[in-house]
């Protein structure tokens, strides 16, 4: 018997610590509720001890700065650099540009702005802009070539080496195009009005070397011919000499014979 009415009183006081402490729990919330719509800085609907403004008011933006741990929220007219501003029906946001080196964005990957000394193209960051681009009338901002108005290629000229057109196998030959249009009058701009590329040509001698190896050819030739003229007239003019000498001998004298 004293057993089952320990037990009811066990019942009855756990029921009772139980509601007291759902009434401290209630107080506690309304208190913190009461804490966070009181307090706030200008421009925020709600806010937190520990976290700032968790609500901004209409058309402002809530930018969350990261403090250790924390998060803490501050609202802003617009977003600050490195940020840019996404409006939502709930709250406007401030979100961080993920672009590398940009100073500025209008999208979370589309940069409008880069960092001082950089160059912006088609929404990215360089250090210098892209092949076949250049800065447009001194800005940050790479332009593209097809602004220019250009002319048609004309026809391939002739294969060369050197600014010979002879004495090669292999050379380079070019064609020319001009410049109709340029943006700003800024011919730098545009895209190169010459193109070069490799050619291969039968190999032949320049009109100049042959003449040389002519001449030369000539001048052996006729030192071939005087050489031989000179055998010729050596040759002729032996016999005779060999006449002559024999005509122009001495005859030995005969000793007369003594008188009887």
């Amino acid at each position: 018997m004293q057993l089952g009415l320990f037990v009811v009183v066990v019942f009855l006081s756990s029921m009772d610590l139980t509601g007291s402490s759902k009434v401290v729990k209630g107080k506690r919330q309304r208190r913190i509720s009461t804490e966070l719509s009181q307090g706030c800085a200008r421009g925020c609907d709600l806010c937190s001890e520990f976290n700032g403004c968790l609500r901004c008011s209409p058309k402002l933006f809530i930018l969350l700065e990261r403090n250790d741990i924390r998060q803490i929220g501050i609202c802003l007219p617009s977003c600050p650099l490195g940020y840019f501003g996404l409006r939502n029906t709930d709250m406007n946001k401030c979100i961080k540009c993920k672009i590398e080196n940009c100073e500025s964005c209008f999208s979370r990957n589309f940069c409008t702005k880069c960092k001082e000394g950089l160059y912006l193209h088609k929404g990215r960051c360089y250090v210098t802009c892209p092949e076949g681009y250049s800065a447009a009338n001194g800005t940050m901002e790479c332009s593209s070539p097809a602004q220019c108005e250009m002319s048609e290629w004309g026809p391939w000229g002739p294969c060369s080496k050197k600014r010979k057109l002879c004495g090669f196998k292999k050379g380079n030959e070019e064609r020319t195009r001009r410049i109709l249009q340029a943006p700003s009058g800024d011919v730098s701009l545009c895209p190169p009005t010459t193109e070069v590329r490799r050619c291969t040509v039968q190999k032949s001698q320049c009109p100049e070397g042959k003449r040389k190896k002519k001449e030369e050819q000539g001048k052996q030739d006729n030192a071939n011919g005087n050489r031989n003229r000179k055998d010729t007239k050596d040759a002729k003019s032996g016999p005779k000499k060999r006449k002559s000498k024999q005509r122009g001998a001495a005859v030995p004298a005969t000793s007369a014979s003594p008188a009887q």
